[in-house]
């Protein structure tokens, strides 16, 4: 049996109770493998970006971190509990 994810692969910050599983590229587009994520990460790339963005130039955390909503909801999200939750805004 293998150990729960540690961290999350948006983030970095530890993992909390919930842990949802992010498709790097969309399962629309034929990804298969899939990543640890806290929900509230999970649900900011998905209400940030399309799966079609996503699948064009999204497939790695690096350039995820680097997209300017998602940089500045990391810097947020940065000092916060792993269960934290709070209601995601779409901005697509």
């Amino acid at each position: 049996m293998t150990d729960p994810p540690a961290s999350c692969w948006l983030c970095g910050r530890p993992l909390g109770r919930r842990v949802e599983w992010h498709h790097p590229l969309p399962k629309s587009r034929g990804g298969r493998a899939v990543e640890p994520l806290h929900p509230i990460c999970h649900r900011t790339i998905h209400a940030t970006l399309t799966n079609a963005q996503l699948a064009r130039a999204y497939t790695e955390a690096a350039a995820l971190r680097a997209q300017p909503d998602l940089a500045r909801f990391l810097g947020w999200i940065a000092d916060k509990p792993p269960d934290f939750h709070a209601p995601t805004r779409r901005r697509r």
